[in-house]
């Protein structure tokens, strides 16, 4: 019931859209109205827009960029958590806003959002809270820019925390598009660190193989086991992939403050222990998809490396396999891995355009 509610307050309440969005000081029937100014006349402007907005009782941050309010929106869920793509937007996917309008959130805990709305001492980030929060983000879209729907985008951890929201209120979305999908705490967990092993053993890596002998076989029970072995994946992929633009990772102006950077290192610590947890308990251990259920009332896209050692291909294709949805498809890269790079962005645009697109008509 409090899922519902909440959603369905962002969607019966957007006229008093409790946002510092901002907006030419002509605008502010229209702000008052709860419609951007973008979108309130009947030639649909660019947008441009950035802000904190009321989300599930916390200021959170947002930005929406766009050559056209006429467009269809992209919500992206950002992985980590605790890594906003807000800094890097603009580098990496800003070539997609002449046919869609990008809007960038830095969830609870993570990034501007954490900087303005620190979480309280001890309090760790929920599954639940973080579906309820992108829900009423996506419903607050909905009505600030006239749209009956948003196309839902998630990579790593963010495609888990964006078929969480798919599957609690599929009314919100169009499609969803995941890329490094991740399934399951433990199939994920197990079949990446035996191919980690087995990688390690081939290529006769000392380092990567005293670094996994010592976490061990998972599930971990120390917190610093995740990160040790997500850069013995990293070393690994760097060999298999093409690596994306180093200019893509330099964040933008607003975001390479002292305070931005030093809030998004603090939010980026904060979210990973809530994701693995001081003894393995994090909101990760509760990750099990096809427990959520595999029929899905929207359509369900993927893009996947082929080198993704830490959400393996071979559990994303058992997950896609079972899947039941009015339309699917996957697309796999053989030169990409878990973290992105031009061919993954590549294949995503051609997805949304070919695909995704002409769903939103």
């Amino acid at each position: 019931m409090f899922k519902l509610s909440r959603v369905c307050l962002a969607m019966l309440l957007y006229a008093f859209a409790q946002a510092t969005l901002a907006a030419p000081p002509s605008a502010k029937a229209a702000n008052d109205a709860g419609i951007s100014p973008a979108c309130a006349s009947a030639k649909e402007g660019k947008l441009d827009e950035k802000g904190f907005v009321q989300i599930g009782g916390i200021e959170q941050w947002i930005t929406v960029k766009g050559d056209s309010c006429a467009n269809p929106i992209i919500l992206f869920i950002s992985g980590g958590p605790g890594n906003p793509l807000s800094p890097y937007s603009d580098a990496v996917y800003g070539a997609w806003s002449k046919d869609f309008t990008l809007v960038q959130w830095d969830q609870r805990g993570a990034g501007m959002t954490y900087g303005r709305s620190p979480p309280a001492p001890g309090v760790m980030l929920t599954l639940k809270q973080m579906s309820d929060d992108g829900n009423e983000l996506a419903a607050y879209l909905t009505h600030r820019y006239g749209k009956k729907k948003v196309i839902l985008w998630g990579s790593s951890w963010g495609s888990i925390l964006g078929v969480y929201m798919a599957k609690a209120h599929p009314e919100l979305f169009y499609a969803y598009l995941g890329t490094s999908q991740v399934v399951s705490y433990r199939e994920n967990q197990a079949i990446s660190y035996a191919g980690l092993l087995a990688l390690a053993h081939t290529t006769n890596d000392k380092t990567a193989l005293a670094v996994l002998e010592d976490v061990g076989t998972p599930p971990w029970t120390d917190p610093r086991s995740f990160g040790k072995v997500r850069r013995v994946m990293r070393k690994f992929e760097a060999h298999l992939t093409t690596p994306a633009p180093a200019t893509w990772w330099k964040p933008a102006a607003e975001y390479a403050t002292p305070k931005a950077l030093a809030d998004y290192e603090a939010g980026e610590d904060y979210s990973f222990l809530s994701f693995v947890g001081m003894h393995g308990d994090g909101m990760f251990s509760q990750v099990d998809l096809p427990k959520l259920g595999t029929n899905f009332a929207i359509p369900m896209f993927f893009v996947e490396g082929a080198h993704d050692l830490l959400a393996t291909l071979d559990v994303a294709q058992r997950y896609y396999d079972s899947l039941k949805a009015p339309q699917k498809y996957m697309v796999v890269l053989e030169h990409a891995g878990h973290d992105p790079n031009q061919d993954v962005v590549e294949a995503e645009y051609k997805m949304l355009k070919e695909r995704i697109l002409p769903l939103t008509k």
